[in-house]
């Protein structure tokens, strides 16, 4: 009796310990997964941070790309401004901000015709 008291004590104990924080790595480029609704054509796109790659009428302007160390759980967060070049003069970007390879519903771009999302950070 006196070992399972112990041992549900020490249980307990494990399992309230706050989860480690995970390390996020700078990274020089990403793969993007595109997606042209109209047609159903998925490409697979490389862009490096600083650069820009277009896919249709989007122009992908990568800021940044972060990605998890080789030892934790994989996951890649990109930072991406995504203009239009059919969108009226002066209007605001198509997309701006974080999108998350293990949760692209969180923050996507919203586009009638093509679909991006983070594949990687290299």
């Amino acid at each position: 009796m006196r070992w399972a008291a112990m041992l549900g004590a020490c249980a307990v104990a494990l399992f309230a310990l706050p989860a480690a924080a995970q390390e996020w790595v700078p990274m020089r480029s990403a793969r993007l997964q595109a997606l042209d609704k109209v047609t159903a054509r998925v490409t697979i796109l490389e862009a490096r941070v600083g650069g820009s790659v277009t896919f249709g009428s989007l122009t992908i302007n990568l800021r940044a790309c972060q990605g998890r160390a080789p030892e934790e759980v994989p996951d890649a967060a990109a930072w991406m401004d995504i203009t239009d070049s059919r969108a009226a003069a002066g209007s605001p970007p198509a997309f701006r901000g974080w999108m998350f390879a293990n949760a692209p519903g969180v923050h996507m771009l919203e586009h009638p015709v093509y679909d991006i999302r983070v594949l990687e950070c290299r």
